[in-house]
């Protein structure tokens, strides 16, 4: 039985599900609000987390696999985000949530697959400045957490600053 594997794809699970509860109880205007300090638009950062869930599995499947993740630098995803907004400024509530749904749901596939050994895998990160990490870190610290992240961020924009407006 794969009970880590089944309680990290839970978790992963109970974060996008959370994202997809609130994203879609939102107003039109509120899917436009752009997130301060980030300035993308909450539609678009929900579709960014629909849309990084197989990049980052593959990252972490590669680790599983005892392959160092080369190339991978904190630049290149800040220009990938970049671009992504740039895209994607447009999207759609319901394409966004489909693309979440559907990630998600092949992101969690892809975990439960994974053995205690292969989440124990450990090879360097270049993300993470060359430094070995195991496959459940990678997991953990970017495909379960992302949701989690951009949730909060994405509740804190929208919270009421006490004179009637929103914060964004």
């Amino acid at each position: 039985m794969r009970k880590r594997a089944n309680a990290l794809a839970e978790r992963l699970e109970q974060g996008a599900q959370a994202l997809i509860t609130f994203a879609s109880a939102l107003s039109d205007a509120e899917w436009q609000t752009r997130v301060p300090g980030d300035g993308r638009k909450i539609g678009v950062i929900v579709h960014h987390v629909a849309n990084v869930y197989p990049l980052e599995i593959q990252l972490a499947q590669a680790i599983a696999a005892g392959h160092a993740v080369v190339g991978v630098t904190w630049d290149g995803v800040h220009k990938m985000n970049a671009e992504h907004a740039s895209e994607n400024d447009a999207v759609t509530k319901e394409s966004a949530l489909d693309l979440l749904r559907h990630n998600s749901a092949e992101a969690t596939n892809a975990i439960r697959q994974l053995n205690d050994e292969q989440l124990d895998q450990a090879a360097p990160v270049s993300l993470h400045s060359g430094a070995p990490l195991t496959c459940q870190f990678m997991h953990e610290d970017h495909a379960v957490r992302h949701s989690y992240h951009h949730l909060a961020r994405i509740r804190k924009a929208l919270k009421p600053t006490g004179n009637g407006a929103t914060s964004a």
